[in-house]
């Protein structure tokens, strides 16, 4: 399975494209994804590239849960599907981001790329800060997680 790890800061260039970090794309190319699927977040105010066979999986669980013959249900489906860009890497390693997406996450220039289990978030540099919980709360959380969930 398909996993990202780490925190790495990156600016687009001139033209606004962004080089996807070495250790990232290193780890795409292990496992033979060339597409991802770009989209807004749903909880956070940040972008996600998923590998498209990832992003599959989602839609496929997703479709499982939905009735196509329940109107909301529908909708759901629909934006989930329509929110979405596929991505490729130019041969440098480098993303375009859409403008549209941009916007959406309120990146202006710096980013940083979380490696996040099978996906990789985009956050905006200046929204970094309130991003991670605080060392005790984390451990806290994590140690309580563990003890309802002891397998």
């Amino acid at each position: 399975m398909i996993r990202f790890i780490g925190d790495i800061p990156a600016k687009s260039d001139s033209k606004g494209r962004f080089f996807l970090p070495a250790a990232l794309r290193k780890t795409l190319q292990s496992f033979g994804e060339e597409r991802l699927v770009l989209q807004k977040d749903i909880f956070q105010d940040c972008l996600v590239l998923s590998p498209e066979s990832v992003w599959n999986e989602k839609v496929d669980l997703l479709q499982k849960k939905l009735n196509p013959f329940n109107k909301l249900q529908a909708h759901v489906m629909r934006q989930y599907v329509v929110d979405s860009e596929l991505i490729t890497l130019d041969s440098n390693g480098r993303l375009l981001i859409p403008k549209r997406y941009l916007q959406k996450a309120g990146i202006e220039n710096g980013v940083h790329f979380l490696g996040v289990n099978n996906t990789i978030e985009i956050w905006a540099s200046e929204k970094m800060e309130g991003v991670f919980m605080d060392g005790e709360e984390y451990a806290k959380t994590l140690e309580n997680l563990m003890q309802d969930n002891p397998d």
